[in-house]
């Protein structure tokens, strides 16, 4: 009996080595003869889609043959898009596809899918000396579940830049003395795009209030939680798994002041569905946004009189005055779905083949995305992969990285930690603000399109009363869609 019971232990403990041996590089319980094939859901669309495809077919061709995994990869559109084909998945609606292995995810999502018990803890398939080989942020942010175990990977990232229309700023910056440098700071660029208000309405003296926008910005809740951090102010503090909400009125009246005033003054804007949209149309010299975003800035403004050619300036993301360095960390990782250990390792294997320093840096040579090894994020190792590669990669997409590797040693990157309802804390970030400042601004130009002066008209929206109404019913919206933490 007691040989038995030895014999027993001993097969046990024979499962769990071989089960921790295969998840941290050890023996592979793949079949090369009889391969494992994967479904692959992601958001990316256009030339992201067809560098993510050509990047699975190599996968397929080399080291899925050899390990036994076969990738298939599906659009679902938008993310939205995919967010909802997930859910319908996990919750078995009639007609639902059945959940893939591996999909695109952002933090919030991950969250309340890992609270239903969906995602696979990644952490059973990496040493510790694998993960220290990637960013240590990106690491950090896929750490949602309650253990603080991996549950997302990171796959490519992005944080934010400004780009403008070199052409069009040359002239007004050569006329008004306004410089580059100005625009280091969030009360800089408000300060220059009141310039540039009132120099373009000077070139019609005839017609009062006329002046353009000069900036927008896309991704309102990252002027939010990026500006509250750069002011010191985490405005969405967790710890253990609950949230704390700091919303102090001096500091978000900065923001209120640096980005509703302008707006309804008609110094800011935002028109299309996204910034670079508006650039195209003239609407706009200047934006911020993504990283990602610099493969859609245009080559010419389109106009109703003409067309024309225009050149592009890309700066970093500005910063509020006296505020730290501190930038946007951004882009979906991927999870994989919880399902048996052999499914799992080959979605971590295909992982862990895509972020390699070469194959990460071509995808984010054409999608503009960061790679998430930490050897990979230099400007040196992305030309040695353009030239072994033999890349073409559009001017704007390269200055746009390069510019971003120059600036990672001073300039550190965040993103907030999940919580329960966090997407919609995140959607009153992202709207409450940014609606009222467009209807208030369709307010002002009607009254001033009746005569009314400029200054008069949007004196009632400025006002110490106005802001200090905004405030509190941002404070009650906020409340409302974090509800109880616990």
């Amino acid at each position: 009996m007691k040989s038995s019971g030895k014999r027993i232990r001993s097969i046990c403990i024979l499962t769990v080595l071989t089960f921790v041996l295969a998840g941290c590089g050890g023996r592979s319980p793949l079949d090369p003869k009889n391969p494992v094939t994967l479904t692959v859901w992601h958001y990316y669309n256009g030339s992201q889609q067809s560098a993510f495809d050509a990047l699975v077919e190599e996968f397929n061709d080399t080291a899925g043959r050899e390990m036994g995994i076969y990738v298939e990869s599906f659009s679902q559109g938008s993310v939205s898009d995919l967010e909802t084909a997930v859910r319908a998945s996990i919750n078995g609606d009639v007609g639902a596809d059945s959940m893939p292995d591996i999909f695109s995810s952002y933090a919030d999502t991950a969250y309340e899918i890992e609270q239903s018990g969906a995602l696979a803890n990644l952490s059973e398939y990496f040493s510790e000396e694998e993960l220290e080989q990637y960013v240590d942020s990106y690491i950090e942010e896929g750490r949602i579940a309650d253990d603080g175990t991996l549950r997302i990977f990171p796959v490519a990232k992005s944080t934010e830049i400004m780009m403008i229309n070199k052409t069009d700023w040359e002239p007004f910056a050569e006329e008004t003395g306004a410089s580059l440098e100005d625009l280091a700071t969030i009360e800089g660029v408000a300060a220059v795009s009141k310039a540039y208000y009132e120099w373009t309405d000077a070139q019609t003296p005839d017609v009062p209030g006329d002046g353009q926008a000069f900036y927008g910005r896309d991704a309102m809740a990252n002027y939010f939680i990026i500006g509250m951090q750069q002011l010191g102010v985490e405005i969405f503090q967790v710890e253990n798994g609950k949230m704390t909400l700091n919303v102090p009125k001096e500091e978000l009246r900065r923001l209120w002041e640096n980005y509703y005033v302008p707006m309804v003054k008609g110094y800011f804007g935002a028109y299309g569905s996204f910034r670079s949209d508006d650039v195209k149309t003239g609407d706009l010299l200047a934006y911020t946004g993504s990283t990602t975003s610099a493969m859609y800035f245009p080559d010419q403004v389109e106009q109703d009189d003409g067309t024309y050619d225009i050149d592009y300036i890309i700066l970093e993301a500005p910063v509020f005055e006296g505020g730290q360095r501190c930038a946007v960390q951004q882009g979906a990782g991927m999870v994989v779905s919880k399902s048996d250990e052999k499914r799992e390792y080959a979605a971590v294997e295909f992982l862990k083949w895509f972020t390699q320093a070469d194959k990460n840096l071509q995808f984010g040579s054409v999608s503009g995305y960061l790679p998430v090894l930490k050897e990979a994020n230099s400007i040196e190792k992305l030309d040695q992969v353009i030239a072994e590669k033999q890349l073409e990669v559009a001017p704007k997409t390269y200055d746009c990285l390069t510019s971003v590797f120059g600036e990672m040693e001073q300039t550190s990157l965040y993103t907030n930690k999940s919580f329960r309802n966090g997407s919609a804390a995140r959607k009153v970030l992202e709207y409450h603000l940014a609606d009222k400042a467009v209807q208030d601004r369709e307010i002002v130009e009607k009254g001033i399109e009746e005569g009314q002066d400029p200054e008069e008209v949007s004196a009632p929206f400025v006002s110490e009363e106005a802001f200090e109404n905004w405030y509190a019913a941002f404070c009650d919206a906020l409340n409302a869609a974090v509800g109880e933490q616990g």
